[in-house]
């Protein structure tokens, strides 16, 4: 179990749940809509039937927890099932208490409230998602969907579940389109936080350039943006003439200059990817 949970994870787990836990009590139950997934789905109980989400999560996850557990990854699931029973336990620590002063209610500017809910929550999976959990629910569903249908992609699983949970919430919220609006409004915010803090400084910019003048751009590139250069020969299928592509990867914020050096080697050939994500060394360049 050392191996599975060091302190380093649990704490993660625990001020990732509270996170979560108070996005919850303060912006999204008290407006009205649904998020993401399965928290949405059990939002929408608590909503109808009155059935506490802390409570529910708890129901939800265990079986969920299990399967994964013995069909998909240990790890993974005791890392999950600790965070659901963390989130469980600050949802319901919260509701003892009156936060009325703190929550978010406001309905001329509703919209604001799946924003910062969304922020919150994609802080919250973004930490645990660096120590290799998820906070369970829709993630789990996805991870077991994959396990039995590997051709499934996991994108389609979510979309879908996400999806869902939308149209539900237009006949759980009185038939109308706000929450399924607001509930649009926090998938997207929830996802984008996530990404952006999951990728950070690490995105980037790969370069590949067909040159006959290799070792002076080269060494261009390296004194005036900071970064390696790799070299590998190249021959045109057209001229077949040989040519040498040139591999460099740069910071998002030396588009523009390296462009500019571009222009100042004529006949040169380059195109651009976006880099998910460096490992290793990578030097950041600032402005």
């Amino acid at each position: 179990m050392k191996r599975i949970l060091s302190w380093k994870d649990l704490l993660n787990i625990l001020v990732s749940a509270a996170i979560y836990a108070i996005a919850f009590e303060i912006f999204i139950f008290p407006n009205e809509f649904a998020p993401a997934g399965l928290p949405g789905l059990e939002t929408m109980i608590q909503q109808k039937w009155g059935f506490p989400m802390s409570y529910m999560n708890v129901i939800v996850n265990v079986p969920l927890v299990i399967l994964t557990f013995i069909l998909v990854d240990k790890g993974y699931a005791v890392k999950s099932g600790i965070y659901s029973l963390c989130l469980s336990g600050w949802m319901y620590l919260l509701e003892q208490f009156d936060l009325s002063p703190f929550i978010y209610q406001t309905p001329n500017s509703a919209v604001l409230a799946p924003l910062a809910g969304g922020l919150l929550c994609g802080f919250s999976v973004a930490m645990v998602l660096k120590r290799g959990s998820c906070t369970g629910g829709t993630d789990l569903v996805a991870e077991l969907v994959h396990h039995y249908r590997p051709e499934q992609k996991m994108i389609w699983v979510l979309f879908t579940l996400n999806a869902s949970v939308a149209v539900l919430s237009y006949f759980v919220y009185g038939y109308k389109i706000e929450p399924v609006l607001l509930c649009l409004i926090y998938c997207f915010t929830i996802s984008k936080t996530s990404d952006v803090l999951l990728k950070g400084l690490k995105e980037a910019i790969k370069f590949e350039i067909i040159t006959d003048r290799p070792k002076e751009l080269s060494q261009t590139l390296i004194d005036e943006l900071g970064h390696g250069v790799t070299e590998i020969p190249a021959v045109g299928s057209f001229t077949h003439q040989e040519k040498t592509l040139l591999i460099c990867v740069v910071n998002k914020n030396q588009i523009v200059a390296f462009q500019k050096i571009l222009e100042r080697f004529p006949g040169t050939f380059a195109y651009l990817h976006t880099v998910k994500e460096t490992m290793g060394y990578f030097k950041t360049v600032k402005k």
